[in-house]
């Protein structure tokens, strides 16, 4: 079966740090651009990080310099390390490969100030 499933989302103070996982089945990992998107309530979603087959990384400039993804092609999973996290942050976070048009059911990421 196709699929990508997230995990590690949770509530978390303001300036905490939390790490996403997403794992995928059913394809060739390690073949795909992969990325993570988040929706907040009432806002379109947004692009977050993508991470390239080869490993190339690319950020929203609102996570920049404190949302790390990276990719073990071993374990079909990507991640998504956020640190310094505000309350802007809190979303619905979703794991993407765009190219299948293949997305995860989601995690929720909260952030009390």
């Amino acid at each position: 079966q196709v699929q990508l499933v997230e995990s590690g989302g949770g509530l978390v103070q303001a300036g905490g740090s939390l790490r996403l996982s997403c794992t995928a089945s059913g394809f060739s990992f390690s073949d795909y651009n992969m990325g993570w998107y988040r929706q907040a309530p009432g806002k379109q979603r947004e692009f977050v990080a993508s991470i390239t087959s080869g490993g190339t990384t690319n950020y929203a400039d609102s996570v920049k310099g404190r949302f790390t993804i990276s990719r073990d092609n071993a374990k079909n999973t990507v991640y998504l390390q956020m640190n310094s996290l505000k309350p802007e942050d809190t979303a619905v976070y979703y794991c993407s490969c765009f190219v299948l048009s293949l997305w995860g059911q989601g995690t929720q990421v909260t952030v009390s100030s």
